[in-house]
């Protein structure tokens, strides 16, 4: 049959659609018969149009799909955006376990005011529904650099070889350290360095800016470090770069009686807790540029004065529980992410009156302060920072 124009398609359905709706289904076939004869379409095309021809369409919904109702408004996602960036764009999992305690201390400080319900929404969303809202805003950090670990020959004998999993002790004190080079592309010269400690019991992490690698500057950094820290050292684990392998850093472990072992050349899976810290608060943070002078070495470590609050007070880090083989597939299992000051707080062999010293630091630190601070310091680094 010739094709019928939309205009008459129109009108020969709504001659018929009022009849059709009230017809038995023997004369709807019959209905159905007469006007696909007239107009072309299918039986149950001409079926569809009879039965709404003329009844209002209902509306879409502000988002347009089908399913449940939005439950997180945008300035839900606003607020959580806000966070997310306090916490150092951290992943759902530990942004859903520290987030409570950022927004307490935000409130506490006045420096965001949210009405209960969104307080309430934020404290009791979903580690899962976290990582979805902020899909789009989450970015890869891709950056690169040069490794400058010299091996030191002196005393490898004397000192014993430590694999990644092998230091099981659960107390605070046991650490792995070290060195992260700000010497952009090129290793000629002097430049700073940032020596990166870390605790394997607690995640408690310490950094402090070296002048250079010059033995006496790098155990005077840990020194000043371990003043810093809620705990002595216990046991030191370090590379096998001449900074660390060396006879004043051996002797001083031997008289305190702390265990001072090493990794294997070129195994950084053996160091991987300090080595992920190399990246997460170092090279994030300070990057691949070259720093040289005093005045570099100064504001890095104010710098580093105001991380060690931020990330041992307010960003919950993971652990490995267990890890097991089956064929060729590998089951891990992590506790429950918490920051290294609960991990702290937790533990039995902590004094009551270290415990208090962190409680009371705690309770007087503003987060959105430290970034504020943390960006001022960033910005006049970049100042000092060699072209390459």
């Amino acid at each position: 049959m010739a094709k019928v124009s939309m205009k008459a398609r129109k009108e020969i359905l709504g001659k018929y659609t009022a009849t059709y709706r009230k017809a038995t289904k023997k004369d709807k076939g019959a209905i159905l018969d007469v006007v696909c004869e007239s107009t072309g379409l299918s039986r149950d095309r001409a079926a569809r149009l009879l039965s709404s021809h003329g009844k209002a369409m209902p509306r879409k919904t502000s988002a347009g799909k089908r399913g449940r109702k939005r439950m997180y408004g945008d300035e839900t996602v606003k607020a959580l955006k806000e966070l997310w960036i306090y916490m150092d764009l951290a992943c759902g999992k530990r942004l859903h376990e520290g987030i409570g305690d950022m927004l307490d201390a935000l409130i506490r400080f006045g420096e965001v005011r949210y009405d209960d319900e969104l307080v309430s929404q934020l404290k009791t969303m979903s580690a899962a529904t976290m990582d979805r809202l902020l899909k789009k805003d989450k970015e890869a950090l891709r950056l690169k650099g040069i490794s400058t670990t010299k091996p030191g020959t002196l005393l490898r004998r004397d000192i014993p070889i430590r694999l990644g999993q092998e230091w099981d002790d659960a107390v605070p004190g046991f650490v792995e350290v070290d060195l992260v080079a700000h010497c952009g592309w090129t290793t000629a010269g002097e430049y700073i360095n940032t020596l990166n400690v870390t605790d394997i019991c607690t995640g408690w992490t310490e950094q402090a800016a070296v002048i250079n690698k010059a033995q006496r500057h790098v155990f005077a950094g840990l020194m000043d470090i371990e003043r810093r820290q809620p705990f002595n050292y216990l046991g030191i684990d370090s590379d096998n770069g001449s900074e660390f392998i060396n006879h004043g850093l051996h002797r001083y472990c031997k008289e305190k009686n702390i265990v001072f072992t090493r990794s294997r050349a070129y195994r950084k899976n053996d160091n991987c807790h300090v080595e992920q810290k190399n990246w997460l608060l170092v090279r994030r943070h300070i990057g691949y540029g070259r720093f040289e002078g005093e005045n570099a070495l100064k504001l890095l470590n104010e710098y580093y004065e105001l991380l060690r609050l931020h990330v041992n007070f307010f960003l919950p880090s993971t652990k490995l529980l267990d890890k097991r083989r089956d064929g060729a597939r590998i089951y891990k299992r992590y506790e429950k992410p918490l920051t290294p000051y609960k991990r702290i707080i937790a533990e039995d062999c902590i004094s009551h009156k270290t415990k208090k010293a962190l409680e009371k630091t705690f309770m007087a630190v503003n987060p959105a302060q430290l970034m504020r601070d943390m960006i001022r310091i960033k910005s006049e680094l970049e100042k000092l920072r060699m072209l390459d």
